[in-house]
């Protein structure tokens, strides 16, 4: 088996091994994952945080010993907490962007962050520590009207279950890529006065399938992404879109999670 890690600020990952497949999720900086299937120019990864499975090409990112990849997944990773930083290469000179939430492992009081195969300075501000329900909703206002983007997990596109997981980890908790998976966690609500900011609202189609979820916020506010990142109000319908003069999701069920 072999292990990785992402050095560029964000790479697609893709459904299949070809550039003009479907973008099914997005990898950050410092995120780890197991090497499943190696081709020429396409690797097929499973992510260590929530084992999403996807494409990666081979250019974009680089090997790490299994040792680096087991310290990363059995810890909790400093994650960056400003919209955009700059990461830079203190040998070479070249720097990146590197986005809200991303990994920096290992990072230290000097600013190093460790990716086993080199080092790299970063001086923005990081969380370490799980933070309370008031910084979540401080981090989901972050994204506020980010554009609505299929398998997006940054500011600049992000989908509505990559915003609930992203806002999670940077308030230092662990959901799955999925709404559907993220609905089998935590303990159900049955009624929105129960809720507290913070807490998850799930949403079905027709079928009866959950596929939308945004973050409950008071006084009958949610904040999801759709279309992009935006407010609206819930109750127990579902989301009331004030522009549209109409509920367009239908709740689902309500979730504690933390």
């Amino acid at each position: 088996m072999q292990y990785g890690v992402c050095s560029l600020s964000v790479i697609p990952m893709r459904s299949e091994a070809d550039d003009r497949s479907e973008m099914t999720n997005q990898v950050l900086f410092g995120e780890v994952f197991q090497v499943l299937e190696q081709r020429k120019k396409w690797s097929r990864i499973r992510l260590a945080h929530d084992r999403y499975e996807g494409w990666v090409d081979n250019k974009q990112w680089h090997l790490v010993s299994e040792d680096f990849f087991k310290n990363i997944q059995s810890t909790q990773s400093p994650v960056s907490t400003e919209m955009i930083e700059i990461i830079s290469h203190p040998d070479s000179g070249s720097f990146y962007p590197v986005l809200l939430g991303s990994v920096l492992p290992g990072i230290d009081k000097g600013g190093k962050v460790d990716l086993e195969f080199t080092y790299f300075d970063f001086m923005g501000p990081f969380s370490k520590k799980p933070e309370t329900r008031t910084h979540l909703v401080e981090f989901a206002y972050q994204y506020l009207n980010a554009p609505y983007l299929w398998g997006g997990r940054t500011p600049l596109g992000i989908d509505c279950s990559g915003f609930t997981q992203m806002v999670y980890r940077l308030a230092g908790y662990s959901l799955p890529r999925d709404s559907a998976e993220q609905a089998a966690h935590g303990i159900t609500l049955s009624f929105i006065e129960e809720s507290e900011p913070g807490d998850l609202a799930f949403f079905d189609n027709e079928e009866g399938t959950i596929t939308h979820v945004g973050i409950i916020l008071s006084d009958n506010y949610i904040i999801h992404a759709s279309g992009k990142v935006r407010l609206d109000r819930l109750d127990q319908t579902g989301i009331f879109n004030a522009e549209q003069r109409a509920h367009t999701h239908k709740l689902r069920v309500i979730k504690k999670i933390i």
